[in-house]
């Protein structure tokens, strides 16, 4: 019988190219949210960690793993196997809880987390792409009170959109042990906002000002890593990553109507100010630049334990009517990861248990207050292990706090539920059939 040579999981290959394909054109368009402090700068900024690193507090620079995608530290891809292809898919259910010391309103919505791929090239070289949000925009405020002469006025001010962050990254493993990375990463997205002041009175105009800001720009980050193995049971490893202060491209179109009596898209409009097309605004925002570092503690595959520290330069940043909102702010992650018995033929103890929190002091500033972050985390992960595949399902549970109640300000509650999936292949063997 002749020989036959064949290439592993070609259906698969193709199934998950065509989920890939699907995701990058109709998935990662826009998040949705709710939250007030969106209404800041470029709106809430993603955590970017993945669900496994997430569920651990959103540690990550000093970690690196073959079976998921750690995009926290460019140099961690260098553990990727030379035979295997990673793809890593998260989306979240989210139920948000917003409260002031009067008034609360709950609600519940759906978002892509990210997708990220991870490839071997060369003996020494390990790629990895991958899409995420940068930033989240999205809230809805309503604000009626009394003005001398004019009676009861109406302010609404609502906005969505975000940036989005598809990044490429590169390891280089350099000697045993250590491994250099760095990612180029483009940013890009729009964020649209309006906002309504309506008067009772019947001899006022009211006005309507509505704003649409194209943003986009390329940013270059580094990382490295190195891990020691002691005795053969445990693993030391340091991690630090850095960011330079992004520059991204604003182009804002401004439009300003006034009217009479209550909006309609119907209504008889006086136009005041128009920015648009060639007569748009343009100008850079500076977005801040990143360090970050972390130490990692392992035994075996049963035990894992890591601490991240990060600090973001807010205070640079720039854009309009964001004069002394921003401070500087400084994040500490602490996360742990234990399996039972990885080589136990009982299923239950492979499984990965994870917890972690996150406590950031906050790079907001509302009313004199800064507004800090408190998380905690928890997660499950379920191997599906094959002759050619280390597959898993991961599962993240994840409580956030924002804000205060205190000096008229607003205090949210997050509830994630987080959905993962890792497909891990040997694509790169032959299967020898006689």
């Amino acid at each position: 019988m002749k020989s036959l040579n064949i290439m592993c999981n070609t259906r698969k290959q193709r199934f998950f190219f065509l989920i890939l394909n699907f995701i990058f054109i109709f998935g990662i368009a826009q998040n949705d949210i709710n939250s007030p402090y969106s209404n800041y700068g470029i709106g809430i900024i993603s955590p970017r960690s993945n669900n496994q690193l997430g569920a651990m507090g959103g540690v990550g620079y000093a970690l690196q793993n073959p079976y998921y995608v750690n995009f926290k530290n460019p140099a961690a891809f260098a553990a990727f196997d030379s035979l295997s292809f990673v793809g890593d898919l998260s989306f979240s259910i989210i139920n948000q809880q917003l409260k002031t010391d009067s008034l609360q309103q709950k609600g519940t919505i759906g978002q892509l987390d990210y997708i990220a791929i991870g490839l071997p090239v060369l003996k020494f070289w390990r790629t990895s792409v991958g899409i995420m949000p940068y930033s989240d925009v999205g809230y809805s405020i309503l604000y009626e009170h009394q003005v001398d002469s004019f009676g009861l006025a109406s302010n609404q001010y609502s906005g969505t959109g975000g940036v989005q962050l598809l990044y490429w990254g590169n390891a280089f493993k350099v000697v045993k042990g250590l491994s250099l990375g760095v990612s180029l990463s483009y940013l890009y997205g729009t964020i649209s906002s309006s906002s309504f002041a309506e008067y009772s009175a019947e001899n006022m105009l009211n006005t309507v000002i509505s704003n649409f800001r194209y943003l986009d720009g390329i940013n270059i980050s580094g990382g490295v890593q190195y891990q020691a193995t002691i005795k053969d049971k445990h693993f030391l490893s340091i991690g630090a990553v850095y960011e330079k202060p992004i520059k991204v491209w604003s182009k804002e179109n401004l439009l300003v109507l006034a009217y009479a009596g209550e909006y309609s898209p119907n209504l008889v409009f006086d136009t005041v100010t128009v920015y648009m097309g060639k007569d748009a605004v343009k100008s850079t925002v500076k977005l801040p630049q990143i360090v970050g570092g972390g130490i990692a503690y392992g035994f075996k595959d049963r035990l894992t334990a890591s601490i991240d520290l990060t600090w973001q330069n807010w205070k640079q940043f720039n854009m309009s009517n964001t004069k002394n909102a921003f401070k500087d702010n400084l994040i500490t992650a602490i996360g742990v990861q234990y399996v039972p018995n990885p080589s136990s033929s009982k299923y239950y103890n492979k499984i990965n248990f994870r917890l972690g929190t996150r406590i950031s002091t906050g790079y907001m500033v509302v009313n004199e207050q800064t507004i800090s972050e408190f998380a905690l985390a928890a997660g499950l992960g379920f191997p599906i292990r094959t002759i050619t595949s280390r597959s898993s399902i991961n599962i993240m549970f994840e409580y956030s706090r924002l804000g205060t109640i205190s000096n008229n300000l607003i205090l949210q509650n997050y509830f994630r539920f987080s959905f993962n999936f890792v497909l891990h292949e040997k694509w790169y063997q032959r299967r020898k059939l006689d």
